[in-house]
């Protein structure tokens, strides 16, 4: 692919290895995991390593591990199938301003139902205040949903903070940990999350692959109905060679975090020096909160989105405005807004870059350059 690849936080492309598993186990593991002949043994087995593998890179048990199609199913599953689980205890739910839409949207439906769900704010830095969980709850709330870090700016939220708060509670705790797993330590016993969310695509595996993890005794409803597979939580016959390629793609993420992180956060400091010494003028959202490694959201005052975001390209130099699943909309970033508020210039003119595999600093330095030059271009400087 011709240009710069500056979107992993929207899509990773898949690393050799994990396609090679992929791709081998396509042709020699086709059997249903659920039948009892050797080419379903063998599947199983596949599948059984893999759940322990994931498993043992959260400290969860295997069989807290369902696997799904992806984060949006994950969270999805883990949101409505609480609400259906727990709906004669309570119908009021907790969530924050700045979730994904998986959840957002999730929730805005249960609403629609007759829950009520309380929507957090955020702060500047896109921080959400545990203490504004702790005064949000009630006898009646079953649920919390908190992503454990944000997508669009990269902040990573107090959920062992907040995780604390619930061990005094009887909702339910979820945390969508899409953009944070592979990326940063996820453990769910020091987090003290009962329900967590995570997908492949975002790790260099194979789209259309995720987890949920859910703790032992946290009741759950699933929303669709059919066969007994995942323990009877999630009906489907599994994607045994998609499965085996996350968990795959897991262990090399897991195993390279610390060199991963260290080399991130020095692509940060090339972009934003490159663009320093160019003369533009720009900010860092976010930029005092403690960040995902790989993701840099920035805002350049006299530019528009659109325009941006195309002469970018045309650049080579591929970027988003925020959630790959709202790039396609001319609609600002609800995640800026709250952080902002309605009408502030950040919501018309930040980008988000975030780095990955195959990037070198020459890659950055040359990013950074080009960003500089359409920046100057567009805003007159």
């Amino acid at each position: 692919m011709n240009g710069i690849y500056l979107d992993h936080a929207a899509t990773t492309p898949v690393h050799p290895e994990v396609a090679r598993v992929y791709t081998e186990l396509l042709t020699s593991t086709y059997g249903n995991a659920s039948s009892i002949h050797g080419p379903g043994r063998s599947a199983r087995k596949l599948l059984d390593d893999s759940r322990a593998t994931v498993s043992g890179l959260i400290g969860a048990r295997p069989e807290e591990i369902i696997f799904t199609g992806g984060g949006t199913e994950s969270d999805n599953l883990a949101i409505f199938g609480t609400a259906e689980a727990r709906s004669d205890e309570g119908r009021h739910i907790i969530t924050t301003a700045i979730e994904h839409h998986a959840v957002l949207n999730a929730c805005k439906r249960l609403e629609n139902r007759g829950y009520e769900v309380t929507w957090l704010p955020a702060d500047r830095e896109g921080r959400v205040s545990p203490e504004d969980v702790r005064k949000a709850l009630r006898d009646d709330t079953i649920l919390v949903t908190v992503m454990a870090a944000n997508n669009e700016v990269g902040t990573i939220q107090p959920i062992r903070e907040i995780g604390g708060i619930l061990k005094e509670h009887r909702a339910t705790f979820h945390t969508d940990a899409v953009q944070a797993f592979g990326e940063i330590p996820v453990n769910v016993g020091e987090l003290g999350v009962d329900l967590l969310s995570a997908s492949a695509h975002k790790i260099n595996g194979p789209k259309g692959i995720g987890f949920l993890y859910q703790k032992n005794g946290t009741k759950l409803v699933p929303p669709t109905s059919g066969g007994e597979q995942e323990r009877k939580r999630r009906a489907g016959t599994e994607n045994v060679p998609g499965i085996a390629a996350f968990a795959k793609a897991a262990e090399i993420a897991h195993a390279s975090l610390g060199q991963r992180r260290e080399r991130h956060e020095s692509f940060k400091e090339i972009m934003t020096g490159t663009l320093e010494k160019s003369g533009i003028d720009f900010s860092v959202n976010a930029g005092q909160a403690r960040t995902l490694p790989h993701v840099l959201n920035l805002s350049f005052p006299g530019t528009d989105i659109e325009s941006l975001l195309v002469n970018l390209d045309l650049a080579g130099i591929h970027v988003s405005s925020g959630s790959a699943c709202t790039a396609g909309s001319v609609d600002p970033s609800h995640v800026l807004a709250a952080m902002y508020g309605e009408g502030a210039r950040e919501l018309r003119n930040s980008v988000r870059f975030s780095f990955g595999y195959g990037l070198s600093e020459a890659d950055i330095r040359a990013a950074a350059e080009k960003t500089a030059a359409v920046v100057r271009r567009l805003a007159g400087q």
